[in-house]
């Protein structure tokens, strides 16, 4: 059965996958939906993610296209379907497209490894702290569009707790912790905050002071998701214009690597808390 509405960012994925597994094996979309009785399309649909494909018919391509990594196979069985109701579908038509397909990759995550130089990242804000930024944003924002981003945002850390809880390591950089955003009271909270989140079995906040020298990346926020399996992750950038998705084997290379730069240069977990308690009693 067709997908409603425009494909989310998983949907699209998983189209792109079956469409990459279909191109390594050196088939045509006319040939491949031959094989496995679909018309061309449908096929078409389904690569572009606007068509739902049920775990079954994914296992069936891997084998019109010989495709013999079972774990790839059954990490993309489980990306079919039609479209979770997850809890961000409720603020569809109310937030930009990006903000709904990163609480959609956080939700599937296995890991997260979290880089930024002028925020707090988002996961690890407080409600006080994130209202500040929207608050700031240009063009401003009407007050129920910054009530709106807000509350997605605090919803979004549900993935931090509970039996479920994934796995976070968030490297900071001095300049993010001396913007004393919103005010000293709201930043005094925030630092706290960020040394009470960074105790969690799960969560390790590791800072980068200015001695360190330059941030790989020219100072570029960024997100490395961990899928089931490697082959499936994803990296988000904050960009000017919004979120920007990157998933090709090159970028996530590239940030895998560049996040373990990053961690090279950072403090451990202890010094980084001591160092963020320091400037929380500064400001």
């Amino acid at each position: 059965m067709a997908s409603s509405g425009a494909p989310t960012l998983r949907q699209q994925r998983l189209g792109f996958e079956l469409r990459k597994l279909r191109e390594n094996a050196g088939l045509s979309s006319t040939a491949a939906a031959a094989r496995v009785g679909v018309n061309q399309a449908h096929m078409s649909r389904i690569e572009a993610g606007r068509y739902a494909v049920s775990a079954d018919r994914v296992r069936a391509f891997a084998r019109a296209y010989t495709c013999t990594d079972q774990g790839l196979v059954e990490a993309l069985a489980a990306m079919t379907g039609r479209r979770v109701r997850g809890w961000w579908e409720e603020y569809r038509d109310i937030l930009p497209p990006g903000a709904l397909d990163l609480a959609e990759l956080e939700h599937h995550s296995t890991a997260m490894r979290i880089a930024t130089v002028i925020h707090i990242p988002g996961l690890l804000q407080t409600v006080d702290h994130a209202r500040a930024i929207f608050l700031d944003v240009f063009p401003p924002l009407s007050p129920p569009e910054v009530e709106h981003r807000v509350s997605h945002r605090i919803k979004r850390q549900a993935v931090l707790y509970g039996e479920q809880s994934i796995p976070l390591t968030a490297v900071i950089h001095e300049a993010a912790l001396r913007m004393g955003l919103g005010g000293s009271a709201v930043a005094r909270a925030q630092y706290r905050h960020l040394v009470e989140m960074s105790t969690r079995d799960n969560i390790s906040v590791r800072v980068i002071p200015f001695g360190a020298g330059t941030f790989s990346g020219s100072g570029q926020s960024m997100v490395y998701f961990s899928a089931a399996v490697p082959q499936l992750d994803s990296v988000q950038l904050d960009t000017e214009h919004g979120s920007e998705f990157l998933d090709s084997y090159a970028h996530l290379v590239k940030y895998r690597l560049m996040l373990d730069r990053l961690e090279s240069s950072a403090l451990n977990r202890a010094e980084s808390r001591d160092f963020i308690s320091r400037i929380a009693q500064d400001i």
